[in-house]
């Protein structure tokens, strides 16, 4: 029998029952950005890490308000969200050098859509030879680096952005 070791589930699967709300949505308190991997927010939009990602870098961009279709934008919001993956394409560029990137949206569940009622872009940065007989043999995605390490790698990139500054 092979073991997969992945400790970081644990708290997936202690949490799953209390998760509450959108995942997307900014609370009122000053919560803790990093423990949520929420990585910049716009007038319109935020860039979060995936919890769960196909690749190291896998980020995800919503609009700040609560639509589940593109019809429920308007065109600020809509410039907003697509500038902010815009600016994510380029900071995953620059921190992670990737050769290429998968860039999506899945609307409705038929489509794929884990959470429905948020539209929310998917930014994965691909490299050649990231896919390897362990997802093609075992249905097993590796990723190489801890979360939150990747997270402290890009946020000083848009930590930048907030501030207008250098990282």
């Amino acid at each position: 029998m092979s073991v997969l070791w992945a400790p970081w589930r644990m708290q997936y699967i202690l949490k799953h029952d209390e998760c509450e709300g959108c995942i997307f949505c900014l609370k009122e308190t000053n919560e803790d950005h990093r423990e949520r991997l929420i990585l910049f927010t716009n007038e319109y939009a935020l860039v979060m890490m995936n919890r769960y990602p196909y690749n190291n870098g896998h980020l995800l961009v919503a609009p700040l308000r609560h639509c589940a279709s593109l019809d429920d934008l308007d065109s600020e919001e809509l410039l907003g969200v697509v500038d902010l993956m815009r600016t994510s394409i380029q900071t995953l560029k620059e921190v992670m050098q990737p050769t290429g990137f998968n860039v999506g949206l899945n609307l409705g569940t038929t489509a794929g859509a884990g959470i429905e009622d948020h539209l929310h872009f998917h930014v994965v940065p691909r490299w050649a030879g990231d896919t390897n007989y362990m997802t093609v043999v075992g249905e097993i995605r590796v990723i190489p680096e801890h979360l939150l390490a990747t997270y402290d790698r890009l946020y000083p990139y848009f930590n930048a952005l907030r501030h207008g500054g250098d990282k």
